[in-house]
C-alpha cells in the first residue's frame, strides 16, 4: 500500500492553492546521482577510501604476499562502499522529497527532508540567476536575492549555491534539462518584472493610488 507524505498539499509542492492570475510553468526535481556527487562530495568520498585503500595495500606488501596485502586493505574498501551508499542515500531522500515549481510569479522551492519548509521567492525579490551547466545537460540555478531577503545557508543546505554563506543564494541543485529551465525562468521573470505594480497610498497622504 503506497503512501504519501505530501498528500495535504493542495498543489504538489506547494503549501496553498494557486491564485486565479497565477500558473505553473515547470516543475522539477534533484537528480539524485547528480546531488550526491556534486552536492554530497561522493567522488571525493570515495577517492579518499581510495587512496586509504592503496596506501595500505602498498605498506602491506613489503612484508606480506601481494594477495594477503589485497585482503589488509578490504576493510578500507567495505567502509568506502558503506559511506558512499550512506551518502547516496541522503541524497535520494532529499531528491525525493524535493519539488522545485516555477510560476509566473514567484520560484517555490519544497525542500528538507525531515524538516519540510517552502521557499517562495518573488521574481521582484531576485537580482539575478547564475546556471552551472554540465555536459549532461545538468546544472544548478542559483538565485541572488536582493532587498532585505535573508535565507539560513544551513536550513536551506543543499539547496544553495555552495560556499556562499554571507549572502546565502537559493538554488535549484542538479536539475536535468537546466539550460530549458533557466529559459523559462528568465522569460517568466522579465515578463514579471515588467508588469506594473499598483500599491494604495494611506488617507492621510491623499487617498489616491500610485502605480509602480
Amino acid at each position: 500500500m503506497s503512501h504519501d507524505d505530501f498528500k495535504f498539499e493542495p498543489v504538489r509542492g506547494l503549501p496553498e492553492a494557486l491564485p486565479k492570475d497565477e500558473h505553473i510553468l515547470w516543475q522539477g526535481s534533484p537528480d539524485p546521482r547528480r546531488l550526491a556527487r556534486d552536492a554530497l562530495g561522493l567522488r571525493w568520498v570515495a577517492g579518499y577510501f581510495a587512496l586509504l585503500f592503496m596506501w595500505r595495500v602498498g605498506a602491506s606488501a613489503a612484508d606480506y604476499p601481494f594477495g594477503e596485502a589485497l585482503l589488509h586493505g578490504l576493510p578500507f574498501v567495505v567502509s568506502g562502499l558503506l559511506a558512499c551508499g550512506i551518502l547516496y542515500g541522503i541524497a535520494y531522500v532529499q531528491a525525493r522529497s524535493t519539488v522545485y515549481t516555477l510560476t509566473n510569479k514567484r520560484v517555490a522551492m519544497r525542500i528538507g527532508a525531515a524538516l519540510t519548509m517552502t521557499l517562495n521567492l518573488p521574481y521582484v525579490c531576485i537580482g539575478t540567476a547564475k546556471l552551472d551547466l554540465k555536459p549532461s545537460g545538468h546544472g544548478t540555478l542559483a538565485f541572488e536575492l536582493i532587498g532585505e531577503t535573508r535565507l539560513s545557508y544551513l536550513m536551506s543546505w543543499p539547496h544553495v549555491r555552495p560556499w556562499r554563506m554571507a549572502r546565502t543564494q537559493p538554488a535549484l541543485r542538479c536539475i536535468p534539462d537546466a539550460q530549458t529551465v533557466a529559459q523559462i525562468f528568465a522569460e517568466a521573470a522579465e515578463t514579471r518584472i515588467s508588469q506594473p505594480q499598483v500599491t494604495r497610498v494611506d488617507h492621510h497622504d491623499g487617498g489616491a493610488v500610485a502605480a509602480e
